[in-house]
């Protein structure tokens, strides 16, 4: 995996050898994504008598976190996660691109210049059709696809409709998370939309009701679910298979808490100790919003209708 985090490259340095690449932000990784891949690998076999590497280019940070901070999205992924995954959808090399305000001034024709022609030798450029790039989004796909008659790469723009008609985009995927309907952002990202941390201590009142809880702070900067209780997968980073959770996100207001929070119920274990160690906890299906009970008795009686639903959600998904 080459990490390609300074503008001239120096961490890695200038191609050698041409290369087919694609570029974007890629949070999340979703089908769009996949689909701009999959044409990009199609295309490096197409072009030369051996197929040349694909090389998928991300920026850290988004874009809109430099030129308008307070219009920043919340992330899907890590950059770490978005490695990887674009990795597993097919790429031979991932770049980090340290996006800068420098490089936001960039004219389209010095990013093509520096960053496809002089950096990554580009035979052939994939990109999604809504792909924009250079100082005020002045270049699209279009317009690399002129540049690419200039330069001598092939330069193509991919739709990413999905079904219904739907654009896929990190964007959409984001409303689904914040509305809650994690199960059709789980389509999109053809995987479980998930966030990680390091479990903490809370109030050690799931352990008192009987379903002792990984509790984890919402990582900053990143998409968390709507408040309310979800069917999924709570697994520890460092190892081990992934264990089915009834997952509560937000404040507890039973107990008129006011720091959010994300907490897993292992479904039939009591004998994890997780304080410390960094989970990954992955939402499949929503089960209920939250809601404020009279009492410790009505909520634990709703918690164990809420796990038996969970059961049944996570049956339904295998």
């Amino acid at each position: 995996m080459n990490v390609w985090r300074a503008i001239d490259g120096a961490q890695v340095g200038a191609r050698s050898a041409p290369s087919v690449a694609t570029i974007g932000v890629f949070d999340g990784v979703h089908a769009g994504h996949r689909r701009v891949l999959a044409r990009a690998k199609n295309l490096a076999a197409e072009t030369g008598a051996r197929p040349l590497p694909v090389v998928a280019v991300t920026f850290d940070p988004h874009p809109t976190a430099v030129f308008a901070p307070d219009r920043a999205p919340l992330m899907l992924t890590t950059v770490e996660q978005r490695i990887d995954l674009l990795r597993a959808a097919g790429a031979d090399e991932v770049r980090v691109l340290a996006f800068s305000a420098e490089m936001a001034r960039w004219t389209p024709e010095e990013f093509v210049d520096r960053i496809l022609v002089g950096e990554l030798r580009a035979a052939g450029v994939v990109v999604g059709a809504n792909f924009t790039y250079g100082s005020r989004a002045a270049g699209d796909a279009s317009t690399l696809v002129a540049s690419g008659s200039e330069h001598g790469f092939v330069a193509e723009g991919l739709g990413l409709d999905g079904r219904d008609d739907v654009v896929y985009s990190s964007t959409y995927v984001r409303g689904l998370v914040a509305e809650g309907d994690v199960a059709e952002a789980a389509h999109v990202l053809q995987r479980p939309h998930s966030i990680r941390g390091v479990v903490v201590e809370g109030d050690k009142r799931g352990r008192e009701m009987g379903f002792p809880t990984a509790n984890v702070l919402p990582p900053y900067g990143m998409a968390v679910p709507a408040d309310g209780v979800y069917a999924g997968w709570l697994r520890r980073c460092d190892g081990g298979d992934p264990l089915p959770a009834a997952i509560s996100v937000g404040s507890n207001p039973t107990f008129d808490g006011v720091q959010r929070r994300v907490e897993s119920y292992a479904l039939d274990r009591d004998d994890l100790e997780l304080y410390g160690v960094e989970v990954e906890v992955s939402f499949v299906s929503r089960i209920r919003g939250q809601v404020r009970f009279e009492g410790m008795e009505a909520l634990v009686q709703r918690m164990r209708h809420d796990v038996v639903e969970v059961r049944e959600a996570l049956s339904a998904t295998h």
